[in-house]
């Protein structure tokens, strides 16, 4: 039950996983939102009650202005560009499973993978059964033949290597029984398998990592015999084992020793005074692209970081294989001598982390969570799970273990990190697209708001009635409803984007001053130029702050002049269809009951002037904002 590893593993999986990037920069944008609109409303409600206007027309007035604020069609458009990635991302073989994780993916700067079947070819084969002296041998190939093919953990592909190359050979052990296994785990890294010929000898054949088959082995199988295991014939041992293993080699070790033939189980405690039989070479090549796709991840902003449970020499013989950076290397011993703090600095220093059992992989992920990255992990194993869940991209494949998939945000039809190439530059479209929602709107309104609380001190009526107020907020954001298949800069892809708060806030508060700027040049042409009436005005203020609201998300959806970014097609189709609707607005038979009237032409062709005027200020201060971002970023 709860007591097994896989009942603990069970029981993490449901505590809530760890706030994402996303998740937290969607709460301090809605902190910022709540914290603008309690101030301007109450403020704006006190102005009006000390002026003594109408208390039940300044409170509609004032919750009018909260409602403006907000993006109220935020969660509609991050939805309809969620599932518009999602698709997108499924046809590049990439199926989402946590919508939500999609902007993670675009945000993600580290990415943490093992090696077998991401940087190498994932097919593994056996390239030598060999002796203590390093000479093939067939007993060697039996022995590991027969713990492969009687143990009954999860299939690996270690032990399918081995029975084909076994069968290859055409070796034969069905005269040969199976008796009892103590299975494979993590601490000790060895299985063993006892087995029975037809004379009823039994011998106990245990295989795993190559230090801790030694640790149980006091004697070495020689061609004369069993001779004891000293400390100069170790050294023999663990030479043969470096220089395969810089070589690439994946070595594993092998032992036997005969037992008696008890009715009882075997456990742990019989994995003693066994004979060193030899050594299992197994090889894994790099994939052919894989040198490639790392430098286009580099391109991308995203550090890759191998978690391997292989020894570290195997590991480093592959990342130079593909001409991966080493920073540095952990050894799963020395993780364990570390205290949390030591881990946050040394994770981010740390290319390569070999040795690893499965419970550090999660304190791995959580040390580089800590350290301000946004961390994806890949991994198909159980013992994978916590590491995935802990993730801000938990990343699993189609082949994986149910829990690994239950656990991940993303399941790849192929285990390939071309394909995660291709995810991260959806994510960051992704993440680019609601954006360009979020910043006009919030700018705009903002704007708007200021605007509004100010001219309410000097006007002796409301600048805008409650309804016109939201009649502008519906029209103007059904085209937003179309940014899901804009076009999106192609430097908006090339590095790891968040939501940033604090660039948020100052370029609603520039645009906004912009947007009030005209405001108010509209106030004074319409009270002092053309000297109108209250209906007049609030008709002629309706359709400048409509149609600048509606044209400036064309020029903020790019860093480049509005003309040099062409938008998408239905954003633009959309956009042009509603600046002519509230063109005529004013003119329709029924708009009175909005208390619109309509407007001489010359004033109309005013707001058109005024609108233009608009378009090329706000150009100019995004050139002075972004410029003063790239210098502060630089």
């Amino acid at each position: 039950g709860k007591t097994t590893v896989f009942g603990q593993v069970a029981e993490r999986l449901r505590l809530r996983p760890p706030e994402t990037e996303f998740e937290r920069g969607i709460r301090h944008f809605g902190n910022l939102l709540t914290q603008v609109m309690l101030v301007m409303v109450v403020l704006v409600l006190a102005i009006n009650v000390f002026l003594a206007k109408p208390l039940i027309d300044s409170l509609l007035f004032a919750l009018a202005l909260a409602v403006g604020l907000t993006p109220e069609l935020l969660p509609a458009i991050i939805s309809i560009t969620l599932s518009h990635g999602a698709r997108q991302m499924a046809r590049r073989g990439v199926i989402v499973r946590r919508l939500n994780s999609i902007e993670n993916f675009g945000s993600m700067d580290v990415l943490c993978t093992d090696k077998t079947g991401t940087l190498t070819e994932g097919v593994v084969r056996l390239d030598g059964a060999l002796d203590t002296q390093g000479q093939p041998s067939e007993a060697m190939l039996r022995y590991a033949y027969l713990n492969a093919h009687y143990q009954t953990g999860l299939n690996n592909p270690l032990d399918e290597a081995i029975q084909a190359a076994a069968q290859k050979a055409g070796l034969d052990i069905s005269a040969e029984q199976k008796v009892d296994e103590i299975p494979y785990d993590f601490v000790r890294k060895r299985l063993s398998v006892v087995a029975a010929n037809v004379q009823g000898e039994r011998t106990l054949i245990t295989k795993g990592a190559l230090d801790n088959i030694l640790s149980i082995c006091d004697s070495v199988q020689t061609g004369d015999g069993a001779r004891p295991l000293d400390a100069t014939t170790r050294a023999e041992i663990e030479q043969r084992y470096s220089e395969w293993s810089e070589k690439g080699f994946r070595v594993l070790g092998l032992a036997t020793k005969t037992v008696d033939g008890r009715p009882e189980v075997y456990s742990h405690g019989d994995e003693n005074a066994l004979t060193f039989a030899g050594f299992l070479l197994f090889f894994d090549p790099p994939k052919a692209d894989v040198q490639q796709v790392i430098v286009d991840l580099a391109k991308r902003g995203v550090q890759l970081k191998i978690i391997t449970g292989d020894n570290q020499k195997v590991a480093r013989h592959v990342a130079e294989a593909v001409n991966l950076p080493l920073q540095g290397v952990l050894t799963g011993s020395q993780l364990n001598d570390l205290h949390d703090e030591a881990l946050w600095h040394l994770a981010e220093r740390t290319t390569l982390f070999a040795e690893v059992d499965p419970n550090q992989k999660e304190r791995i992920i959580l040390a580089l969570k800590k350290t301000g990255h946004v961390v994806g992990y890949m991994g198909d194993g159980i013992n994978d799970a916590p590491a995935l869940h802990a993730a801000d991209v938990g990343l699993s494949v189609d082949t994986a273990v149910d829990v690994a998939k239950d656990a991940a945000d993303f399941v790849l039809l192929k285990k390939d990190l071309a394909i995660l190439r291709q995810g991260i530059d959806e994510g960051r479209v992704t993440f680019a697209t609601p954006l360009k929602y979020i910043l006009p709107t919030i700018s705009a309104h903002f704007g708007y708001m200021f605007s509004m609380a100010g001219v309410s001190l000097f006007l002796p009526f409301l600048p805008l009635l409650a309804s016109q107020i939201l009649l502008n907020n519906f029209l103007s954001d059904i085209p937003a409803l179309t940014i899901a298949s804009d076009n999106v800069d192609p430097e908006m892809v090339e590095k790891p984007r968040r939501w940033n708060t604090t660039f948020i806030r100052n370029y609603m508060v520039l645009f906004g001053l912009v947007s009030s700027i005209f405001d108010f040049l509209t106030f004074g042409t319409l009270l002092f130029l053309f000297r109108a009436s209250p209906e007049e005005f609030r008709t002629g203020w309706f359709i400048e702050s409509l149609m600048t609201e509606l044209v400036i998300a064309l020029v903020v959806r790019t860093r480049h002049l509005f003309f040099r970014s062409r938008p998408g097609t239905l954003l633009l189709a959309s956009t042009l269809i509603f600046i002519a609707i509230t063109l005529v607005l004013p003119y329709l038979p029924f708009i009175s009951v909005f208390g619109f009237v309509p407007l001489p032409a010359s004033l109309m062709l005013t707001m058109l002037g005024l609108t233009a005027l608009y378009v090329m200020a706000a150009e100019l201060a995004k050139k002075y904002f972004y410029s003063r971002v790239e210098n502060a970023i630089a």
